[in-house]
């Protein structure tokens, strides 16, 4: 499906992931409907699409709550066209040792990363059943995979967004739906949650080297958009990490024991009493891009020759 002239749908679109999402899609032609809970983040993002000449359409409001699903796509219908392409990206994570945690904070993540990716299908598929066409575009985590220490929350919601992919999936191709329902598995990746994440560790949390830049993970879900695969891994170090839990799990949780607190906390200390997004917005507008831009790498060999190759594969 060539997005051109189609209209996608982004969750969490005011910021990070969703915020370059929304940009890489405008470029490509669509016109594209946004919610998040930050008003001035929304606005941002709306004039970077119109600035690539696309139409954009926004809500407030929070997906942990089905009927936002629902007004979401009214809007996008009502005010840019028929949905083709979904996108749930959505998310809130904290880090903290399980033992730490809250029941209200797992209650919360859950809430956001895995029910809110389930009201967005669901509400995807209502919309695209009639027509028989679209693509649902669920962005995940090597972390589905491989779950690291002090992540407890979101790696298990990143899982059961696995799971209930594969489901769904199998579902679709039983009763031959021409909808198709795809899964980006990112690396790590620049982005502001690294400062307004819920933290417990004593000093400021960081991405896991190696680091890549926000436009890396827009286009790897730009081409899933577009070509509807089965699951694109996206970075080598996806690639590596979803190898080891298969090949040698045990081997994993050893080296992640040993290195998984120091890799994920900078040098610097982390401000006590610090606001965080897990329950509330932040005001203002924090654009793509987090604080590591010096190390994001703007390009992945691994992903260059996933969707330059798997094509003409099929093609063949």
């Amino acid at each position: 499906m060539r997005l051109q002239g189609e209209v996608a749908v982004v969750t969490g679109a005011s910021s990070g992931i969703g915020r370059a999402v929304a940009r890489e899609l405008a470029s490509r032609g669509c016109a594209v409907a946004m919610v998040a809970r930050s008003r001035e983040g929304l606005e941002a993002a709306a004039r970077d699409v119109s600035e690539l000449g696309g139409r954009a359409a926004i809500m407030t409001g929070d997906i942990s709550d089905p009927s936002t699903a629902e007004e979401l796509a009214s809007l996008a219908e009502r005010e840019l066209g028929p949905i083709s392409v979904w996108i749930n990206n959505a998310m809130v994570t904290v880090l903290s040792p399980a033992t730490c945690m809250e029941p209200s904070e797992y209650r919360r993540v859950t809430e956001v990363n895995y029910l809110g990716t389930v009201y967005g299908t669901l509400i995807a598929l209502k919309r695209m059943e009639s027509r028989n066409r679209g693509v649902i575009v669920q962005v995940g985590s090597a972390l589905a995979y491989r779950s690291i220490p002090l992540q407890s929350a979101y790696c298990a919601s990143k899982a059961a967004i696995r799971g209930f992919t594969d489901s769904v999936r199998c579902e679709l191709m039983h009763e031959r739906r021409r909808i198709r329902i795809s899964m980006v598995q990112l690396p790590a990746v620049n982005t502001p949650q690294f400062l307004v994440a819920r933290n417990r560790l004593p000093r400021r949390p960081r991405p896991v080297a190696p680091v890549f830049t926000p436009e890396v993970a827009a286009r790897a879900i730009a081409y899933a958009a577009e070509h509807g695969p089965r699951e694109v891994t996206a970075g080598g170090s996806a690639l590596l990490a979803v190898a080891a839990q298969r090949l040698a799990p045990w081997l994993a949780d050893r080296y992640l024991a040993r290195t998984g607190y120091e890799s994920q906390q900078t040098d610097q200390l982390e401000p006590p009493g610090r606001p965080d997004n897990l329950f509330e917005p932040l005001e203002g507008d924090r654009g793509a891009a987090g604080p590591f831009r010096d190390e994001a790498h703007g390009m992945s060999l691994q992903l260059w020759l996933r969707t330059r190759l798997a094509p003409l594969a099929v093609r063949r």
